[in-house]
């Protein structure tokens, strides 16, 4: 069964009879509406009269309304636009603290080119009160955009009285109207606003085309020039087959709004009551009767909303907060209405729609209500002997590998806090940035331990344990020694996940361990809200031949030995991007063991080593170089990526790691100027079971380069090479 529908806020489904009136635009009637024959004339009629449709709508006159790509760019068009032609009469407008990104990022875009910006604040509910609207006008105001329905807690705000107040003072107001727009009565008069943004895949319509309403008389400055399209407000060849679907969603709205309003409201109120009455410890954030008829935002006190979200595989929702390793980011709503933060991070948002039924409701309440209710403390305990088939690991954790470490900046603020070990039997220990620390035991033995551990990266259990295990033993590689045997590190949320799921992950680990020639001969396992696993390895190592991160020199030519690329991969993963060739790729790829690539380095002889895992090829570097006292020069055209990890990243497709990495990295890096943002971000993506970064004397090389590909290890590649200490540590080439 598909999951249950209940983010009509984020998008709705196109309504069979907006796709039935835009069949004929697609199959035959193709024309351009600016050209005089009768195939233009066709679309042009098709055009004008989805003009009326909107404008019969909004209670306005046709040629009042101009068609967009989208809300988006109804908001900018507004915006920006009544900024750009009353800049003359002032250059301060004022907004609320709740809007939706499509208008705050245009007031912070025109705050950065001189305009000055109020956001209003919100009561507890989320309103806006118009006396502070009021009280912030200047004689330099010259728009108030505040919009009509909250798209996360569907408070209705006070339009019409602060519309009142705008024109006391003879200043123009806008308003977004994506959320209401379909869902209560919208009109120009009853709202008496002077431009009014609605965006078509909110109303049933497809992405990709909206409206502006554009009071007569009122001259926003057009943001698209070109040939005189849209009464010369708005250049570019009409999207007939999209305008005429928002036509036709406009006209069913007029029709069924009273009827189409009362059932999404029915449908509401059965799911909030079920789930308010379910658990005690529950709050609707929002106004309690000046809300939207259609949403429910609901926090639950003490949980994390992702991970609820997560485990609701049957269900469609979105959530309030992302919780990280060492932050909760709350939404600006539920941030500007003060929702305590126990509340916020667990809010979910469910929004219902004209084609939610009563039993889509039943079956997700009782879903909500199974996870919610092992999700809280004391919640029951999945039965031991339960099955590990078709578990999607992934989804039952908020962090991905090694992406959730805690930021750099944040570890260093701690670390530098800690009292050096004074022992001189530790060769390496704190003092370093190496993964692993070295104890001499005598003059020709040293010991050689590490600890890793991180949530799953891939779904398949087995798999997940394999490479933990791989991720851990890399350590050990990195540093020329040999590894001894490990210990388990496990965190098990048994009251979510049947114990068969950790015997595979355990079983995926040991055949991982055999490879490597050692054991797991123990280990440490605790109840946690997320799964988590990874190895505490012992190996051994000659005191005179540890190789660490500090020793680049100068000359030294930089080796990796596998693509980067996984932290986008995985992501993908969790989101279900990934074509199955894919995902294999990336699983082989981390669950490579690092021992043959170890061996050709100490082999040749290697001055440094790091494996690079969650701070990024350039994270991992700029540690190299620090500890060195040198600086690099990367040659970024000549690092390799997975398969389809750029074109993910294009995309948006990235863990908060990778950007966590870009930033810490930023101070210490001199990028050339064509090296775009995205391969920036690529250079600093979080991996998981990574390569080897070797520095290697320039005359030794090729021996490296020789013996890396005598033992099938294709991939690896050199990247850049070791130069003498500069301003800055890392130049990052084409």
């Amino acid at each position: 069964m598909k999951p249950i529908y209940l983010d009509y806020n984020a998008t709705t489904p196109i309504d069979p009879r907006v796709a039935e009136a835009m069949r004929p635009y697609i199959d035959e009637h193709f024309g351009n509406p600016s050209s005089s024959h009768a195939y233009g004339a066709t679309a042009k009629k098709a055009v004008e009269h989805a003009r009326r449709q909107v404008a019969g709508l909004l209670g306005c006159e046709p040629y009042e309304v101009v068609f967009t790509s989208g809300g988006s760019e109804s908001n900018n068009h507004a915006i920006r636009g009544v900024a750009r032609a009353y800049r003359g009469k002032g250059n301060h407008i004022i907004t609320s603290a709740v809007e939706h990104p499509a208008v705050t990022e245009v007031c912070r875009f025109l705050e950065a080119n001189g305009y000055s910006v109020t956001y209003l604040p919100v009561d507890e509910f989320g309103l806006v009160d118009p006396q502070i609207v009021e009280s912030a006008i200047t004689p330099q105001t010259i728009l108030i955009t505040i919009m009509h329905a909250n798209n996360e807690v569907g408070t209705v705000e006070p339009i019409a009285e602060i519309a009142a107040i705008a024109r006391r003072h003879g200043i123009l107001i806008h308003s977004d109207c994506a959320q209401s727009v379909g869902k209560i009565p919208v009109s120009t008069d009853s709202l008496d606003v002077d431009l009014l943004s609605i965006a078509g895949h909110k109303i049933y319509a497809p992405k990709g085309v909206g409206a502006l309403y554009i009071r007569d008389g009122v001259g926003p400055e057009k943001l698209l020039y070109g040939a005189d399209h849209e009464m010369k407000r708005r250049a570019g060849t009409e999207n007939v087959i999209e305008i005429v679907a928002l036509g036709e969603a406009c006209e069913i709205i007029g029709e069924g709004l009273d009827r189409h309003g009362k059932h999404m409201e029915t449908m509401r109120n059965r799911l909030e009551e079920a789930l308010t009455s379910g658990f005690a410890d529950t709050r609707v954030n929002g106004h309690p009767w000046k809300r939207l008829p259609n949403t429910a935002s609901i926090g639950f006190r003490g949980l994390e909303a992702t991970t609820i979200l997560s485990e609701l595989a049957g269900v469609a929702a979105s959530a309030g907060a992302a919780c990280h390793s060492d932050r909760v980011d709350v939404s600006s709503v539920l941030e500007a209405m003060k929702v305590p933060l126990d509340v916020a991070m667990g809010t979910i948002r469910f929004s219902t729609g004209r084609f939610t039924t009563a039993e889509e409701i039943d079956r997700a309440v009782g879903e909500v209500k199974s996870v919610v209710g092992r999700l809280q403390p004391g919640g029951a305990v999945v039965a031991a002997g339960g099955s590990a088939e078709k578990i999607r690991l992934t989804q039952f954790t908020h962090g991905l590998g090694c992406a959730c470490k805690l930021r750099p900046q944040v570890l260093e603020q701690v670390l530098d806090k800690l009292p050096r070990p004074v022992d001189t039997n530790v060769l390496v220990g704190t003092e370093t940035a190496d993964d692993a620390a070295v104890y001499r035991i005598d003059e020709r033995t040293a010991i050689v331990q590490t600890v890793d551990f991180f949530t799953p990266v891939v779904d398949d259990p087995f798999q997940f344990g394999a490479i933990a295990a791989a991720n851990s033993l890399s350590d050990i590689y990195a540093m020329g020694a040999r590894p001894l045997f490990a210990l388990s590190v496990v965190g098990f949320p048994s009251n979510r996940l049947p114990i068969g799921v950790l015997e595979e992950i355990l079983t995926g680990a040991r055949r991982k361990a055999e490879e490597a020639g050692i054991a797991i001969i123990g280990g440490h396992t605790v109840d946690d809200t997320e799964p988590k696993f990874g190895l505490v390895v012992s190996g051994i190592v000659d005191p005179d031949k540890i190789v660490t991160n500090r020793g680049a020199r100068p000359g030294d030519v930089l080796v990796l030995t596998k693509p980067l690329g996984t932290g986008i991969l995985s992501t993908a993963l969790k989101q279900g991007l990934l074509e199955p060739e894919q995902t294999d790729l990336l699983m082989a790829t981390m669950a490579a063991l690092n021992r043959s690539a170890a061996e050709a380095m100490l082999a040749v002889g290697a001055d440094a080593c790091t494996d690079v895992t969650g701070f990024g090829l350039l994270g991992h570097l700029l540690e190299m170089m620090k500890g060195s006292g040198t600086s690099a020069v990367i040659e970024a055209g000549r690092v390799r990526f997975l398969a389809g990890a750029v074109e993910l990243a294009a995309s948006g497709i990235a863990p908060g790691g990778s950007a966590n990495n870009l930033d810490y990295t930023r101070p210490f890096v001199e990028y050339a100027e064509k090296i775009s943002d995205l391969k920036r971000l690529l250079l600093n993506d979080a991996q998981t079971s990574g390569g080897l970064l070797i520095a290697v004397p320039g005359e030794r090389v090729k021996d490296l380069t020789a013996r890396l590909e005598e033992k099938g290890i294709e991939e690896a590649s050199i990247i850049g090479g070791i130069i003498t200490e500069e301003d800055y540590r890392i130049a990052v080439k084409e």
